[in-house]
């Protein structure tokens, strides 16, 4: 039997949610929950906001996202 992946899904935030003074609050969550959200524009995702233990992990598996 193959082994399903569960995939989690992401929380997302508006780049107007950041123009309105709400970036601390929005980056002190992820990192407290060790988390990742996608950052959306017009509706849209553009970027990917990750914690910095979440980051550390991924480079500790080798995985180097300034590479891709």
């Amino acid at each position: 039997m193959e082994k399903k992946i569960r995939k989690a899904k992401l929380d997302f935030y508006n780049m107007s949610d950041f123009l309105k003074g709400q970036s601390s609050k929005i980056i002190t969550k992820l990192s407290e929950n060790d988390e990742a959200a996608f950052i959306l524009k017009n509706g849209k995702p553009k970027a990917v906001l990750i914690s910095k233990d979440r980051y550390d992990r991924l480079i500790q598996a080798g995985i180097d996202i300034t590479q891709y």
